[in-house]
């Protein structure tokens, strides 16, 4: 199950020309998609477009009836390799995934694609997840749209800027037979507005009529000497024509130009946030209107020459407003100044900070110095200078009050006691590298596990500890370990990590984190589900597949709160003499999926009047030593720290908190580690029968009589 449930929102796809959408953007880069006649979408959910993925998912219904092909792909690559039937046939199709990550990914498949070229639109949507808030490498789509020649959209985040760049995304790759990208950053993806709807198109051109007419052009494969001519085409035909579709349609657009005689130009996607600095700065205003000229680039590559020389014409300078490094766009203009003899000055980097993402508070900096250089506004030394009007609080950074706080698992999420596991097991044979992956384990790195040598990529766990192998006829000594989510795995893990290792003999140990979904992206079905999907195959087991490339070692632990049996098939993984791979699979479904599909059931039956019981754990304070080694070994947010109730001890003892979800490892870890019976389990029953409170009156009068035997003890030995 998904992350989210967009069943509602999905309705306003079926709006007609003329009403008004509101929504999210995700929501209405899939209504622009179903209005521009798309045959066939494909992608790989990733922030910051988990949601798209999602809301195709939720809108199959009305997907089918316009003939429309959807596929959950297996991998970024395979999504982007997807488009290829838009190289023959005039098959409008668009694809999805995180990028840079998912660009890397799907890089062969997209370069090979721009080397060809395509008849049909061919429109990747890549979630821009660079910034502040992001969660992978810092880097750019941008880089890798200039090395593949793909034209680059970067709208301004806001929906009728969005869909509008959908739609052209398509007509622009058809008239210039060249992949489109379209960034959507973080913001862009979750911002909400209207826009005018315009009636669903079916494809004119369908995927059936692509397989009942088959078409072949040999000069659109990728093979020599073809591959020779196509670059030469890139450059002598599809970026002129490119450049004119641009022009034409007006994709880049001016505000207050020839009023100033400085200006800036930005990026689509940085519009909002340099709106708000100017806007703090006095020369714009609430609705948008500037005093300062802009130049807005919508089109983030290729860059067109008349645009900017006719934009910097009369200006005694510009400022560029490009976020990340290095700054492909200010060295572009910077040479189409220089070549045509301009005397404008082009400021950027030197003004702006030179990496990172330019949120609302950096563009002020920037556009303040820029502005004040040139006279516009009051330079921030003199504004620090003049008396305030009123008496303003000052705000303090909130590092210097609130420690930080790193992300970790769920609370009862089955990856911890994994974990705990392990490091039981470092206790008795010590420290092993640990090669990490991407995915919800990855928080293993951080406090209080502290396990992790290095990531590589998703799926690439395994293959990450490769080298890691004593050559053949020398002792093995330690294994590495390597893990990976059971995303990872299906995505390519089991290629790049498990058959390689088979292949090359490794002896090394390889733990799959099973948990049903792909959690860490909005817990989408996958092969291994164990959910019934109407819409697509689950239940493949992944012991089977994993024996299926030759892994003679396998072992399935299916429940990953059981610490001891976990502690115990490590330790065997790590010691046995058995040559070859070793493959743990870890079991348990992700507890936040389970919670969604649990808890309103459990309200459901709680407001109808049946009986409902749920587990919760405790401490018991007087039997706590204070040691703390159960946090220390599961780092779960249920357990916290509370005051000491015996005044003769000092030490805080250890609780249990409201939000704590009954998995049971508190009390696992307690078992494993040997660490205290302070630990107990408590049932919490609603709407309870005659049989439960009978019951309860029973215990109630047996504690009472032992605690009174107990108070008469005491008494009797007092002095």
């Amino acid at each position: 199950m998904a992350e989210r449930s967009f069943a509602e929102e999905v309705k306003k796809l079926r709006l007609g020309a003329g009403e008004l959408f509101r929504g999210e953007g995700i929501l209405a880069v899939t209504k622009a998609l179903l209005e521009s006649g798309v045959a066939y979408v494909a992608g790989y959910q990733g922030a910051p477009i988990s949601h798209l993925m999602d809301v195709l998912a939720d809108a199959q219904d009305i997907l089918a009836e316009h003939g429309i092909r959807f596929e959950n792909s297996a991998s970024e690559a395979t999504a982007a390799a997807t488009l290829a039937a838009s190289v023959n046939y005039p098959l409008r199709g668009a694809v999805t995934f995180k990028s840079t990550a998912g660009t890397n990914v799907a890089s062969d498949a997209l370069a090979n694609l721009a080397s060809g070229g395509v008849t049909g639109g061919a429109l990747i949507v890549v979630g821009e997840d660079y910034g502040e808030g992001s969660s992978i490498m810092q880097e750019r789509s941008h880089a890798f749209a200039m090395k593949s020649q793909i034209w680059l959209l970067d709208p301004r985040p806001n929906l009728p800027a969005i869909v509008r760049a959908v739609k052209s995304g398509f007509e622009l790759s058809e008239a210039s037979h060249t992949p489109v990208m379209l960034q959507l950053r973080i913001r862009a993806c979750h911002v909400h507005g209207e826009f005018v709807a315009a009636d669903n198109v079916k494809p004119a051109f369908t995927v059936r009529d692509a397989l009942e007419n088959p078409q072949r052009d040999v000069n659109r494969i990728v093979l020599p000497p073809a591959s020779f001519l196509h670059e030469q085409e890139k450059v002598n035909e599809r970026w002129p024509a490119a450049v004119r579709f641009i022009l034409e349609r007006g994709l880049n657009e001016l505000f207050a130009e020839g009023t100033d005689e400085i200006g800036i130009v930005v990026q689509g996607g940085s519009y909002n946030m340099l709106m708000r600095a100017l806007l703090r700065l006095g020369v714009a205003d609430v609705y948008g209107n500037s005093r300062v000229p802009l130049y807005v680039m919508n089109v983030a590559y290729p860059v067109v020459d008349s645009e900017v020389l006719r934009f910097c014409q009369g200006k005694r300078a510009v400022l560029m407003v490009e976020e990340g490094q290095p700054n492909f766009i200010e060295q572009n203009i910077a040479t189409i100044l220089r070549q045509a003899g301009s005397a404008t000055a082009l400021h950027g980097k030197d003004m702006l900070t030179m990496a990172g993402e330019y949120s609302a508070a950096e563009l002020l900096k920037g556009a303040r110095a820029f502005l004040a250089h040139y006279g516009r506004v009051e330079p921030a030394a003199v504004e620090a200078r003049q008396p305030l009007k009123a008496a303003v609080i000052p705000l303090t950074p909130i590092a210097d009050s609130v420690n930080a706080r790193p992300p970790g698992f769920c609370t009862g999420c089955p990856e911890r006691p994994i974990f705990t596991a392990m490091k039981l097991v470092e206790r008795e044979l010590g420290p092993h590298h640990v090669s990490a992956d991407i995915g919800c384990h990855l928080f293993s790195i951080l406090p209080p596990f502290n396990l992790g040598n290095t990531t590589m990529g998703y799926g690439l766990g395994a293959a990450g500890s490769a080298a890691l192998n004593p050559p053949a006829g020398t002792p093995q000594g330690k294994r590495a370990i390597s893990v990976m989510g059971d995303g990872g795995f299906w995505h390519n893990g089991l290629t790049s990590g498990i058959a390689n290792s088979v292949f090359n003999r490794s002896d090394n140990l390889t733990i799959v984190v099973d948990n049903s979904y792909t959690s860490a992206t909005g817990g989408q079905d996958i092969l291994s589900s164990t959910a019934q999907n109407p819409t697509r195959s689950t239940g493949h087991a992944i012991e089977a597949a994993v024996r299926g490339v030759g892994v003679k070692w396998v072992r399935t632990v299916r429940r990953t709160y059981d610490v001891a049996g976990m502690r115990d098939a490590l330790k065997e993984a790590l010691t046995t003499r058995e040559p070859g791979p070793k493959v743990l699979i870890a079991q348990s479904e992700c507890m936040l999926n389970k919670q969604r599909r649990e808890k309103p059931l459990v309200r459901q039956a709680a407001a109808a009047g049946k009986r409902v019981v749920r587990e919760r754990f405790g401490v018991d304070a007087d039997t706590c030593t204070g040691d703390h080694s159960c946090i220390r070994l599961s780092g779960c947010p249920s357990l916290s720290i509370k005051s000491n109730p015996d005044p003769l001890r000092s030490d805080p003892v250890a609780t249990v908190l409201d939000s704590c979800v009954g998995c049971g490892l508190c009390g696992e870890v307690s078992q494993a580690a040997v660490l205290c019976p302070s630990f107990y389990r408590a049932q919490i029953v609603t709407n309870p029968t005659r049989w439960d409170r009978l019951r309860q009156r029973l215990r109630q009068a047996v504690i009472v009589r032992l605690q009174q035997r107990d108070a008469r003890a005491r008494a009797r030995y007092a002095f």
